[in-house]
């Protein structure tokens, strides 16, 4: 399979991993637990342990977050190579990899609103004929915009009217086919004892899913592939939400042309309402635990890290 120029480091040789916040907002502990699970697997085997500043959202990001991000990694002892990737400085790339997808004739120009698909949805329900969700739980995009002729297509966006880009889901798959010889789609999943188990991957439950969205040159799916690849990242280690997203991901690497890396998901910690820690939710951030006093040694045992393997770990 062939790679592409904005993946310099199209390998699977070596150990590296990453850890990827956004920086709208500050770091909490699922974070931490995230963040220190890819620098120990990296660690344990002599590999590369890469920090990536997931920031495409320009609008949410704030320097001050940024900042506060790797002081906090920092202040937990972690370390991480130079320099770290800004997604906000790699705009152009993806929006190259957008461009080839369309040329495959896999995007299409979506114009339809928040409000227009959740009335299209709930029209199909009142007919009874029910809908499917996807992994995040929003309704299959109900296709909309799929059927708008090319040169409709073209006018409204030459007039300036807002649109994403959708991935065709059925042509996607017809060309991931091809592509591996009619081999299934999978992924390799690393457990937490490092076995590792070949998974099947079903992209086809994301429906026609966002690879542009309006207000930005790519979507998190678009640019965290491009990202992996162009960093050499060889096992991406994040948490249990975003599990059925390697799915999607998959898809995206076989298209683009662009190495398979492994991947790790790690245990989700929860609130004592039972869903997972998130800024969204209002989580306690590191920051705050910091400034009421506790240690770095304390955090690992809050989130159940007995010992920690970095060296400089602060109490």
């Amino acid at each position: 399979m062939t790679t592409v120029p904005f993946a310099p480091h199209p390998t699977t040789e070596g150990f590296v991993t990453r850890f990827a916040p956004s920086p709208n907002g500050d770091l909490h502990l699922g974070h931490v637990l995230s963040a220190i699970t890819g620098h120990e697997m990296a660690r344990r085997r002599d590999g590369r342990f890469l920090v990536r500043i997931e920031d495409i959202d320009v609008a949410r990001t704030r320097e001050a977050h940024v900042a506060s991000i790797l002081d906090d990694l920092a202040w937990i002892g972690l370390t991480w190579e130079q320099p770290v990737l800004r997604q906000s400085h790699h705009f152009r790339d993806y929006a190259e990899a957008a461009r080839r997808l369309r040329h495959m004739g896999l995007l299409y120009p979506c114009f339809a609103t928040r409000g227009e698909i959740i009335q299209a949805v709930a029209a199909e329900v009142a007919r009874g004929r029910g809908w499917t969700s996807d992994p995040d739980g929003a309704p299959l995009y109900p296709g909309l915009s799929r059927a708008i002729g090319a040169d409709e297509a073209a006018e409204r966006i030459r007039l300036g009217e807002p649109h994403a880009w959708r991935l065709d889901m059925e042509k996607a798959l017809v060309e991931c086919r091809r592509r591996l010889s009619g081999e299934p789609l999978t992924f390799v999943e690393i457990d937490a004892e490092g076995r590792e188990a070949v998974v099947p991957a079903c992209p086809e439950r994301w429906g026609d899913a966002v690879i542009v969205r309006k207000d930005i040159p790519a979507s998190y799916h678009l640019a965290v592939v491009i990202d992996d690849a162009r960093q050499g990242v060889t096992v991406v280690t994040r948490g249990r939400d975003l599990y059925a997203a390697t799915d999607l991901h998959r898809l995206l690497q076989v298209l683009l042309g662009l190495a398979e890396p492994r991947y790790h998901h790690h245990r989700l910690l929860l609130g004592a309402d039972g869903r997972k820690l998130s800024k969204s939710a209002g989580s306690m951030s590191l920051r705050s635990l910091r400034q009421g006093g506790m240690t770095a040694a304390e955090v690992c045992q809050e989130i159940g890290i007995e010992r920690l393997g970095v060296t400089g770990l602060r109490r």
